[in-house]
Parts: structure tokens; sequence; C-alpha cells
């Protein structure tokens, strides 16, 4: 049994293939009341929550595919950190049926506008809330971690200013 399982492994170590990469805007604002808020949005596909994200747009720089697609799937704009907050990774389902890996690098997009008009509207559900109510309904533990880490840093830095 012990042959078989190695065996297993090797061949899934054959045929493994590099993860694809992806860009996500990790959208946030600041309330009147000086809370910090996420964006999520529903994928088109299965309704889980996520980040806005997409696929590589030619030679355009990552945070750059990031904050377009936050305009594309939410209609948001605003200023995008130019370096990368973290990344995590996910098995996204393609319409035939496969898996296939991901590694989505994640970029703070400080929101500033909503726009009326957006390609994706009608499309998702979109929701405003706390970083510890968006870890608790994404799925991917990196994700999970992401939105953890900003909320940590958003409270050191009060406590700093304080």
């Amino acid at each position: 049994m012990a042959i078989l399982k190695r065996i297993v492994s090797d061949l899934e170590l054959m045929f493994r293939r590099p993860p694809k990469q992806q860009f996500a805007a990790l959208c946030y604002r600041e309330t009147k009341t000086g809370l910090l808020e996420v964006l999520l949005i529903t994928s088109r596909d299965t309704g889980r929550w996520v980040i806005p994200k997409g696929w590589p747009m030619g030679s355009k720089k990552s945070h750059l595919v990031a904050q377009r697609e936050a305009y594309e799937e939410a209609g948001v704009k605003g200023k995008i950190a130019k370096t990368s907050l973290g990344s995590y990774f996910y098995m996204k389902g393609m319409p035939d049926g496969l898996k296939i890996p991901c590694e989505v690098k994640v970029y703070l997009l400080e929101v500033r506008e909503f726009v009326d008009d957006y390609p994706e509207k009608g499309t998702r559900i979109l929701e405003w809330v706390s970083c510890d109510v968006a870890a608790s309904r994404v799925q991917e533990p990196q994700l999970k971690r992401l939105f953890h880490l900003l909320s940590l840093s958003r409270q050191r830095n009060a406590a700093n200013a304080g």
C-alpha cells in the first residue's frame, strides 16, 4: 500500500502545473464613525463571497489590473497600492469542469468613488462588511488571514496615532 501511495504522489508531482496568476483588489473604506469596512462581492458562477480579481492584461502592471477589476466588477475607484499585501491560493473551476490552481496577488485599494454604471453591474451582490465578517464569509484560509492582517495593521496605526 505504501508503494502505491508513493506512485500516486510521484504522478501528482509530475503532472502538477504551476499555478495560474490572478490579481485582486482588497477594497476598503472608513465610515463616518471611523470604522474600517471592506467590500465583498459574489462570484458570478457559484455565488461565493470573493474580492474583485482577474487575469493578467497584457503588459499592464499587476496593481493596475487589480484596480481595473475593482471598477469592472464592483464599480469602485480609488487609490491602489503598488505593492502586494500578500497572496492566496484557490482552485478555479473552469467551464469544462476542470479545476486549475491559481495564485492571487492582493493589492489594497482605498475606495474614493462609486460609479453608477459599470461593466458587471447587476451580475453580483456587493456588500460592505467588517474585516472579521469578511474573514468569516470567504473560503480561502490565506484570504481570511489578509483580512485579519488589514484589521490588525489598522488597529496598530490607530494606537500609534493616539
